[in-house]
């Protein structure tokens, strides 16, 4: 991280030491690392993969991009909702196999349009929705509503 202007921007690590980190993340049998992303303030804002060269990216160009499960391809957030997210910081777990990082979300992060993926609570009475979307999933995606 550096900081400009008052305002944090990730360093891109160069190609001797991304290799040497990208040797000591533990990918699962499919090639994958599961990704929370937190905001500033570490509000969770999701869950999602990256295999290496999506983590790669990330940490070259400060870009959050993830691994599509479904698609089975890069997606590079906010590549069609225009919802970004800019790389702060970024932390492996004790066992290498799960990140966590710190990220300036443009918009929202969810793709309900709501700023987190996490606002289904689970109670005695029953699943409850905690927010409303701040967007409509059409107004991001246009009819395409797909995660």
């Amino acid at each position: 991280m550096t900081q400009q202007d008052n305002k944090v921007e990730w360093a891109p690590i160069a190609t001797p030491i991304l290799t040497e980190l990208l040797g000591k993340v533990r990918f699962n049998e499919q090639g994958l690392i599961s990704a929370i992303a937190q905001d500033e303030s570490r509000n969770v804002l999701m869950l999602a993969w990256m295999n290496r060269e999506a983590l790669a990216e990330t940490l070259t160009t400060g870009r959050v991009c993830y691994y599509s499960r479904s698609r089975k391809t890069l997606w590079r957030k906010g590549e069609s909702s225009g919802q970004v997210q800019h790389l702060l910081a970024a932390a492996l777990d004790c066992d290498l196999d799960c990140l966590l990082l710190t990220v300036r979300q443009k918009g929202v992060a969810c793709h309900t349009g709501r700023r987190s993926c996490f606002y289904n609570a689970l109670t005695p009475t029953g699943l409850i929705e905690l927010t409303e979307p701040d967007i409509t999933p059409d107004a991001l995606y246009g009819a395409k509503t797909s995660s």
